[in-house]
């Protein structure tokens, strides 16, 4: 064994010796490649996107976007360098930069040298490629990690060239307080582009990167220590000759002056402004073109927007009022002056945070004057059609008052904002015909079908969010031109998307701001009356859930909403009372020069249309009878014609109150007022307490026409016509075992035409009851198959049988 070792051992040796070297060899070869491949990966001119500063359409501060805290905020790109710009930086940090390859040798070897003879770190040989190179890819300080930076900065002054080299770096160096790039930070430190730097500012800037945290601007001490280095960098910039005497006299002045503004805070009250911008700019439906975006936002008028906003929920809160929102968009352009998202961001019991302008919310009754306006654009109504508003409409739409205001002109009907005769205006109108129209407006995408609201729609089924809203309000504010809301400065202005016509948008806006018409569900001198024009309309949800007004007067577009983030009721607070509140507060404040009245000349009627005065009980040309009227206007030839025959002014005999004649004495003639409406009206009138006209002529005096009272009613010289309303042929009921035999009833109603004053119901064939006008009664069900009729009584007028079931 001892032989064999001595004899293999030297060659054993050997073989491991070659091993390791060929293993040496390859390690080496493998770290080279693995160098070279991440060199070649990192030596690229790479940055963040570029943060975007926001100023209001003052130039006012009012945020930044698309940075954080983690990478800061700038890294602007520069087209171009100002000349001043390149000498300064060149002369501060890299002099050699023109002639060296992206290492400068010379001063690798003039930094060791003083390096080593000091014993410690004097100065650095970093030159502008390798400071890219490590802002790049931040590594912790090593000769290794310094190799490597030298090697990138080569290939990137080779790939790149010295001018993107510089370029970059203009972009990227630190300047204090997370700004990146000079001209970040001279908008930011001293609010002016890049390019109209002084040679003070210039040298003011580049004095900063050296140590950013402390030369730190917006400190004292660290402004005196940039002032005190941008000193030696004007005087070594004199003394290259950039600076001529006189200029650099003039530059030292300056720069002992310069003074810095406060660090811009970025307003609590435009937050969600600021945010809504921010996301429209990723989606791309704010088009980017540049890093400084001038918005249309006020922000004065959005400061004092949010305090109104947040003095009114304290008021409300007691009420059930947890937040609101409030959009104020020029009327003309569609721009966002204001944007309130909620009382208060920070406000975490209320979920400020939320942007509650962005929320849908059930819209109440806002959604009704877009079905006026396509009803009169399809000519399904006119200015002067009767609607009406006698009973529950379709799908059991009732009224929010439980009430019935009878006849009603779309004006009157839409200012009081009617549920049953906009309801009974959508189905006539077609449910997916209406629908295609709120779809037009941006409403919806016709993601549901139309069935899935129903007739509800008028009266808030679609959940809509307030933005959506405001867009489609610009339809009717715009003549019928629907336009995107504008959030930036200087682009041309859209002329919208025709959906209503002129003609129809105007007749809505001439409806909405009549203060009369609204009478009587809205008072005067409310929340929706101005000293100057305004069309108002407002909206509340079943149950008081959410509040909404939009209004419009000819400069603003203003709308409002008021709820609580966790759908609670609040307590009758209408859309008149809260929303309302807000948006009379901020419109009254927009037109502080208004107030005084003088300039009430009230929107523009339809281009080239005829006035006229209308009965708004008939629809017929107001009469001398009439106790209201409307001004109403219609297209060339289409005025009516006929006067109101539904008021009339007639003499009584004060005695018994029958009519006058010629033998009734002067003394005893009374003229009163009377209404001669639709039999179907009759019920309605009597409940509202409006009289009908005698039928029976005085008995007392000598016979003859009273010279001193218009003629008395004569006979119908036509057969009276009997028609059963209620119930329907062959209409089925069922009873209900656990109500009470007496309460369950059904409603008999009829029409008699023209009218007599009693009527006789009959059930199967057997008198029933013999009623007064309106003819209405109530018969308790009893099972079996039954015929229902009516007569006059004393005279052989019936109606034809109705045939029910009842179970």
């Amino acid at each position: 064994m001892r032989l064999f070792l001595q004899r293999w051992r030297p060659r054993l040796l050997s073989i491991d010796r070659r091993r390791i070297i060929v293993a040496l060899l390859c390690m080496t070869l493998l770290g080279a490649v693995r160098i070279t491949s991440e060199v070649i990966r990192r030596a690229r001119l790479i940055s963040p996107p570029p943060s975007r500063l926001l100023l209001d359409r003052e130039h006012r501060f009012l945020g930044e976007i698309g940075g954080d805290d983690s990478r800061g905020y700038g890294y602007w790109e520069l087209s171009e360098i100002p000349d001043r710009v390149a000498m300064a930086t060149i002369l501060v940090e890299d002099r050699r930069f023109r002639s060296h390859h992206g290492v400068d040798f010379k001063a690798i070897c003039r930094a060791a040298w003083q390096n080593i003879s000091h014993a410690e770190v004097i100065s650095g040989a970093s030159t502008l490629a390798m400071q890219v190179a490590r802002m790049q890819h931040p590594e912790r300080r090593s000769l290794f990690h310094k190799g490597m930076e030298s090697l990138i900065a080569m290939v990137l002054t080779a790939r790149e060239g010295r001018n993107a080299v510089l370029r970059h770096y203009l972009r990227i160096v630190p300047y204090g307080n997370r700004i990146h790039g000079i001209a970040y930070a001279a908008r930011r430190y001293l609010d002016k582009p890049v390019k109209d730097l002084s040679w003070a500012e210039v040298a003011f800037l580049a004095a900063i990167p050296q140590s950013p945290s402390r030369m730190n601007p917006l400190k004292l001490e660290g402004r005196n220590r940039a002032i005190n280095r941008g000193l030696r960098i004007l005087e070594l910039l004199r003394g290259h000759g950039q600076l001529k005497r006189r200029e650099y006299h003039l530059a030292c002045a300056e720069i002992r002056r310069i003074e810095i503004p406060e660090k811009k805070k970025r307003p609590i009250e435009a937050l969600h402004a600021v945010f809504r911008i921010r996301d429209l700019l990723d989606s791309g439906e704010i088009p980017a073109s540049g890093p400084i975006l001038g918005t249309t936002i006020d922000l004065e008028l959005q400061r004092e927007a949010s305090r109104m906003v947040s003095r009114a929920l304290s008021r409300w809160e007691k009420l059930g009022a947890g937040n609101a929102a409030l959009i104020v968009l020029d009327r003309l352009t569609a721009e966002v002056l204001t944007w309130v998202g909620s009382g208060d961001y920070f406000d975490d019991l209320h979920d400020g945070a939320i942007d509650y302008a962005l929320v849908p919310r059930s819209p109440g009754s806002t959604l009704k004057p877009f079905i006026y306006a396509a009803a009169l654009d399809r000519g399904v109504i006119s200015p002067a059609t009767i609607l009406d508003d006698l009973q529950r409409g379709p799908a059991g739409i009732s009224n929010s008052d439980l009430s019935f205001m009878g006849p009603l002109l779309p004006r009157v009907a839409l200012a009081n904002s009617r549920n049953v005769p906009a309801a009974n205006l959508l189905a006539h109108l077609g449910l997916q015909a209406g629908y295609r129209i709120l779809e037009d407006l941006g409403l919806h995408d016709g993601s549901f079908p139309a069935r899935q609201w129903g007739l509800g729609l008028v009266i808030g089924n679609m959940p809509l969010s307030l933005e959506k809203l405001m867009q489609a309000y610009t339809s009717l504010a715009g003549d019928g031109r629907l336009r995107p809301l504008r959030w930036r400065q200087g682009r041309k202005t859209i002329p919208g998307k025709r959906v209503f016509s002129e003609d129809a948008a105007r007749e809505i806006t001439l409806f909405l701001s009549d203060p009369m018409a609204r009478l009587p569900t809205f008072s005067r001198m409310g929340n929706l009356e101005y000293p100057f024009p305004v069309a108002v309309k407002t909206g509340t949800s079943s149950g008081y859930h959410d509040s909404w007004t939009i209004a419009w007067s000819r400069r603003y577009l203003v709308g409002a909403w008021v709820g609580h983030p966790s759908y609670r009721s609040m307590r009758h607070l209408t859309g008149g009372r809260a929303a309302g509140k807000l948006v009379h507060s901020i419109l009254m404040l927009l037109h502080s020069d208004d107030a005084d009245g003088m300039k009430d000349v009230g929107f523009p009627p339809p281009r080239g249309w005829e006035a006229a005065s209308i009965c708004p009980i008939s629809g017929k040309l107001a009469g001398p009878a009439c106790d209201r009227e409307f001004l109403e206007y219609f297209p060339p030839g289409e005025v009516p014609h006929e006067s109101c025959d539904v008021h009339l002014r007639l003499g009584v005999d004060r005695r018994n109150g029958l009519l006058a004649t010629r033998r009734t004495p002067a003394e005893e003639v009374e003229v009163h007022s009377f209404a001669e409406l639709p039999q179907r009206y009759a019920r309605w009138q009597a409940a509202a307490g409006i009289p009908t006209p005698p039928r029976e002529i005085s008995p007392l005096g000598s016979e003859g026409p009273s010279s001193t009272a218009p003629d008395p009613m004569r006979p119908a010289s036509h057969p009276q016509r009997l028609a059963i309303v209620s119930p329907l042929p062959g209409g089925s009921f069922f009873r209900d075992p656990e109500t009470p035999p007496e309460l369950s009833t059904l409603p008999l109603e009829a029409v008699v035409d023209p009218p007599s004053e009693q009527l006789l119901w009959y059930i199967d064939g057997r008198p029933f009851k013999l009623v007064d006008n309106p003819y209405t009664a109530r018969w308790p069900l009893s099972p079996g198959v039954h015929s229902i009729q009516i007569a006059l009584p004393f005279r052989d007028i019936r109606s034809s049988p109705v045939r029910i079931t009842v179970f």
